[in-house]
């Protein structure tokens, strides 16, 4: 039973949360419009032209380097009808052009023509800029906020100093990958957070890691999990939770980053950046294995989080107890949802 120093029980977030569509949009406000999103790796975008696009929670942005080499962000949104501008990804540009009525933008945000628009009245460009967002750098990651309730680092909490010795700028993107999957983020993020799930989900990554070993910690900002490896896994045995929605797994010479996004009230994709420090040829068979490997062991997840996620939306679940030995950083998770929505 899980029970705090008072002697009192957890239990798992209420079903209903997590298949509401009022719910949903509250956390669209209250958590990730007003949270830093991890968008990928500042090397992405090093160069003039450079852009890269995401969603958040449904809504386009992009980070841009401009001729002045100052990075910028925008909402993914012309001003003049509401169309998506670039396709998410990675990619270069000139100007920033709508595919829909060929507005044109500088890398400013600066509109710089709306053809065939006419002149009775006349558009004036100075008051059709791209509306934009914030941008923050940290150990080569590059995040984006639409409106911050405080700066990227409040939001990190403690996780500077864990990754202080952690070479993480050295670590070069070599692939990326992007699965998407029915259910609420929230399932997926509760699974994330606990390990407890390992002997029954995952037998493969069971064998490899020391279970009796594993634990579980929460801090300020982020959830800790860690067990010792055993000889073969590409995992160095240590997992980290950021809040609300990204994650950062080491390997030898090499981490994964992710970010679980919120597609809908009932879907989910989670994007992936793998980084290493040995991006030679001589290292692909290294490199390939932890990247396979890692999605080998999500798409585990996956199928035990739709199959959750349908449980609730048909209503047969009731909340159980959390674990105090292995469920600190669900317990942890969803206390800061429930906060975020003022529940």
């Amino acid at each position: 039973m899980s029970l705090d120093a008072a002697g009192v029980q957890y239990f798992n977030l209420d079903p209903s949360l997590y298949v509401r569509q009022d719910v949903w949009e509250e956390e669209r406000r209250r958590i990730f419009f007003r949270s830093w999103q991890f968008m990928g790796p500042v090397s992405s975008v090093a160069a003039a032209g450079q852009y890269l696009a995401i969603d958040i929670a449904g809504l386009g942005v992009f980070a841009i380097r401009g001729k002045d080499g100052v990075l910028r962000g925008f909402k993914n949104v012309c001003r003049h009808r509401g169309a998506r501008l670039l396709a998410a990804g990675e990619g270069s540009c000139g100007l920033v052009v709508c595919p829909y009525h060929r507005w044109s933008y500088a890398d400013t945000g600066r509109l710089v023509q709306a053809p065939w628009y006419g002149r009775d009245p006349a558009i004036i460009p100075e008051d059709w800029p791209l509306e934009p967002v914030h941008l923050a750098e940290w150990r080569g990651l590059l995040f984006v906020a639409v409106d911050p309730a405080t700066s990227l680092i409040e939001q990190l909490g403690a996780l500077p100093a864990e990754l202080a010795d952690e070479p993480l700028e050295t670590y070069v993107s070599t692939d990326q990958a992007t699965v998407d999957f029915d259910a609420n983020w929230k399932v997926y993020t509760d699974n994330f957070v606990e390990g407890y799930h390992i002997p029954g989900t995952h037998p493969t990554f069971y064998a490899a890691i020391e279970f009796e070993a594993f634990e579980t910690t929460a801090h300020d900002g982020f959830v800790k999990m860690t067990a010792p490896p055993r000889d073969g896994l590409f995992y160095r045995g240590k997992w980290l939770w950021m809040w609300p929605n990204w994650t950062l797994s080491l390997f030898a010479g090499g981490m994964n980053v992710s970010r679980i996004d919120p597609v809908s009230v009932n879907q989910t994709a989670q994007h992936y950046h793998f980084c290493f420090a040995d991006t030679s040829q001589a290292g692909a068979p290294v490199r390939r294995l932890s990247v396979e490997g890692t999605l080998a062991v999500v798409k585990e997840d996956y199928e035990v989080c739709v199959a959750t996620h349908r449980n609730y939306l048909a209503g047969g679940y009731t909340p159980g107890p959390l674990s105090g030995r292995h469920e600190k950083g669900v317990q942890y998770f969803q206390q800061r949802v429930a906060r975020s929505l003022a529940m």
